[in-house]
């Protein structure tokens, strides 16, 4: 009987060693698909950290584009903003001349129309005084016609006598 328990605790070690050969054996499988999945799972994390990296990368290159283009926009709202200035002192400046040019406008028309009222007075006292003159030229030539009648005369009484 004692042989029979050797023999079956030898049998039963034997198949306990293969039990853990096999599992021994089975473990380093899992053990290797496990790194393969493993090793799978991080190429994948690498190839999507690589793939974010890149995402990000462009991102800040949008980010540093859009800053340099917001600055941009700055510069040219103060450029707007100070020839908006500049263009509003101007436009005051204008309209302060315009109003000056308008009030001498108005001085000059005044006097334009003081000018023609002063002379539609001289000419009127011009044609009044030209038909003075012309009454007063005709009446000197009326009386220089009679002189010389009479003159004519005075030499025909002289002569007669």
């Amino acid at each position: 009987k004692e042989q029979d328990t050797s023999a079956h605790l030898e049998r039963m070690k034997k198949n306990m060693e293969q039990t853990t050969k096999d599992l021994q054996l089975r473990l380093n499988e899992a053990e290797q698909i496990a790194l393969k999945g493993g090793k799978k799972q991080i190429q994948k994390l690498e190839t999507r950290v690589r793939e974010l990296e890149s995402e990000l990368e462009s991102e800040q290159r949008k980010n540093a584009e859009s800053l340099k283009g917001l600055r941009k926009f700055e510069r040219r709202i103060k450029e707007l903003t100070y020839q908006g200035e500049e263009d509003k002192k101007n436009i005051i400046c204008m309209q302060d001349l315009i109003d000056k040019l308008q009030l001498k406008v108005k001085s000059y028309k005044r006097q334009a129309e003081e000018a023609e009222g002063s002379a539609s007075t001289n000419f009127a006292k011009f044609r009044t005084l030209q038909r003075e003159l012309d009454d007063a030229e005709e009446r000197a030539e009326i009386a220089e016609s009679q002189v010389n009648k009479l003159r004519v005369k005075s030499r025909d009484i002289k002569h007669e006598e």
